[in-house]
């Protein structure tokens, strides 16, 4: 399974894949012989409408176009939609609709808590509507997340969902070989002639071993991403995991020199946008205590600087995995990565433990996203419940349902647009429309183009000099304004 065009670049690049960069790439990546090809989540509906404005569902038609073999994937993350709250059942079935109407027919999702409530009735709806659906259970490192809560949890999903098949969802890279030899065989016996996926990521540099050693224990499907949108936080390596199965006597029928065209086509779109290529990273134990994943440290670092605390970060990492004990092991996956994270930078900040809390702290503890693993511990409660809101109710209010009411406000409009407006306040989805529509074609810079406009970019050259084959250029003068070009051709 391909993660190169979700996960991938998740991982690395914070989503910032334009629609142009991927539709260069996109028929090959449809010959190479993938599985299938996780596309799309609404995290990447975010990034498109808040930073690259781009329509998102336009996305998704125009890459559709290019897929003829190879099935696209959207994924959806429990009832907490784009933002944090949790939001009403029929919004998640609405997008579950418009994927399939859009002809992403596998749709899988997952839920940060592992909480099935808030997964099956969306899961049902879909395969009802036909697609092929995956139940994820989102892996945690802690003394609740057992082998036996995920064989349950496995056996629940299968009875309650009817799912076609079931994925073990490592997103902090938290899987070891020795965990996965006995987790995987424990959640296998549940499967039974389903489908078991395994995705992990390479945060502890394990991930390609782990990966191998789940290959042995029995997955049907591995997750990874082409190389360089691999390794570092994001998945192991397609080239990589590729060359070890055959060297293990496996069979794997991909085309390898596909692989390294849209490796390749990468690589030189992360040269040109000055993007980070994934490299392996080093083992870090502290890792598996503050399980802090790597973009948010990054965020931490800055945060702690502009505050003049770049000395405290240890200490926030250290503050993570004391919170996380304290508030029942909650798994850092999106959104209770970002709600750990906060309330440990307010507690180091602050000097004072949980003297301020954030809303979705007191929301988490409430039980308002779901059933929690393990009670948060009571002197912790008590102050978070005097600390926090004191408008955020101690019993969480049944949602209500939401898409009439989206409808009869927005009544000349698509759903699909009525999603949006519902997820962005003020003018993001006017200015996302404003901008215009998609770019689909990515150019590369000639070498020239790119050395002239870095020398725009460097104001206090007062001289420039350039001689190549057949050019001079010369600039001069504080002002740039006179300059002297000779060629042998007229240049334009």
């Amino acid at each position: 399974m391909d993660t190169t065009l979700r996960d991938g670049h998740q991982s690395l690049w914070a989503g910032r894949m334009t629609t142009a960069m991927m539709l260069s790439a996109a028929e090959r990546m449809d010959r190479i012989g993938f599985d299938g090809i996780e596309f799309t989540g609404l995290g990447h509906f975010d990034v498109c409408v808040r930073f690259l404005k781009e329509n998102p569902w336009e996305r998704v038609r125009l890459m559709r176009q290019k897929f003829s073999r190879t099935p696209l994937q959207g994924i959806i993350r429990s009832k907490t939609f784009i933002g944090f709250d949790v939001v009403p059942s029929d919004l998640g079935m609405l997008v579950a609709e418009r994927f399939v109407a859009n002809d992403l027919r596998h749709i899988r999702m997952f839920d940060a808590m592992n909480d099935l409530d808030n997964m099956v009735d969306t899961l049902k709806y879909a395969k009802e509507l036909g697609a092929y659906t995956v139940g994820a259970l989102a892996y945690g490192h802690s003394p609740v997340h057992t082998d036996e809560l995920y064989t349950k949890k496995t056996k629940e999903l299968i009875e309650r969902a009817g799912v076609d098949a079931v994925m073990l969802k490592d997103a902090g890279g938290l899987l070891t070989p020795d965990r996965i030899r006995t987790l995987v065989p424990a959640m296998k016996k549940m499967t039974g002639d389903l489908p078991l996926e395994l995705h992990t990521h390479c945060t502890t540099g394990l991930g390609p071993l782990v990966v191998l050693e789940g290959v042995k224990l029995g997955v049907d499907t591995v997750h990874t991403s082409i190389a360089p949108l691999a390794n570092g936080t994001a998945q192991p390596a397609t080239q990589t995991i590729v060359r070890n199965l055959r060297g293990m006597g496996y069979t794997v029928n991909v085309d390898d020199a596909l692989i390294d065209e849209v490796g390749e086509h990468f690589r030189k779109v992360a040269q040109q946008e000055r993007k980070p290529l994934g490299i392996p990273g080093e083992y870090d134990a502290f890792h598996f205590e503050h399980q802090v994943p790597g973009g948010m440290q990054s965020h931490f670092k800055s945060q702690l600087a502009q505050a003049g605390l770049a000395h405290k970060l240890d200490e926030v990492l250290h503050e993570c995995a004391r919170i996380r004990r304290e508030l029942g092991w909650p798994i850092m996956i999106t959104p209770f990565s970002q709600l750990v994270g906060t309330q440990a930078v307010f507690n180091v900040v602050h000097g004072e433990r949980y003297r301020i809390v954030p809303d979705e702290v007191k929301k988490y503890a409430l039980g308002y996203y779901g059933k929690l693993l393990a009670p948060v511990e009571p002197d912790v409660l008590d102050r978070i419940i005097e600390n926090g809101s004191q408008s955020i109710s101690l019993e969480p209010p049944p949602p209500e349902p939401a898409v009439p009411g989206l409808r009869k406000k927005y009544p000349d409009i698509s759903d699909e647009e009525r999603l949006l407006r519902y997820s962005y306040a003020g003018s993001q989805v006017d200015e996302m429309i404003a901008a215009g529509p998609i770019k689909t074609e990515y150019r590369f810079e000639r070498p020239l183009v790119s050395l002239l406009n870095e020398i725009t970019k460097r104001p206090k050259l007062a001289h420039v000099y350039v001689e190549g084959k057949g050019l001079r250029l010369e600039l001069s003068s504080k002002s740039r304004e006179s300059h002297r070009i000779t060629s042998k051709e007229n240049l334009r």
